[in-house]
């Protein structure tokens, strides 16, 4: 049975669809409007082997606010549809990542009890077009929308886009355990 999922979620904000397929080669195309969000969204696909689709129409004009998080709402939609039951999953996933001067822990349960633990800090308030506070808001938005328990800690910090990326590397990584 294929473990994919396509949503779709229009609000006065932002439009998006998205198709993700959990037991797919790492094969992404993405289109958010912010390029390093895009850049983070294929690093999640190519390291945890899902396919992903993703197109956002979002209201960018006033900031990257509504199109992050809106993304982080149907990815978990579409994690927790494409998991279906969970029987046969092993649940639980971990990855201790390294990213030159960066270490980034991520562990996920697909519990179906929410909840992020973040313990983050970042070096400047932007990467590329992207408020780097709007990192906890995507992965906040994708645990409660996928039911999730998703913590991610950041062992070892440095630079912002090493951070970052080590962040959406690991959650792939534990992403692809957790639901294999």
């Amino acid at each position: 049975m294929a473990r994919t999922a396509d949503y779709v979620r229009k609000t006065k904000e932002t439009d998006i669809s998205l198709h993700l397929n959990l037991d797919g080669t790492g094969s992404s195309s993405i289109n958010t409007g912010i390029g390093f969000f895009d850049h983070m969204l294929d690093g999640f696909a190519r390291h945890g082997l899902f396919d992903l689709k993703v197109n956002v129409a979002g209201d960018l004009a006033v900031d990257c606010h509504h199109t992050i998080e809106d993304t982080g709402i149907v990815l978990g939609n579409a994690i927790k549809e494409a998991v279906g039951d969970k029987k046969g999953i092993r649940r639980y996933g971990s990855c201790i990542l390294p990213m030159d001067e960066t270490l980034v822990l991520c562990a996920v349960d697909l519990s179906g009890r929410p909840y992020l633990g973040w313990d983050a800090e970042f070096a400047t308030e932007k990467i590329g077009d992207m408020a780097t506070e709007m990192l906890k808001e995507f992965f906040y938005a994708v645990s409660y929308s996928a039911a999730m328990n998703l913590h991610i800690k950041v062992l070892s910090g440095g630079n912002s886009h090493h951070v970052a990326e080590a962040m959406f590397k690991s959650f792939s990584k534990a992403l692809d355990m957790a639901v294999s």
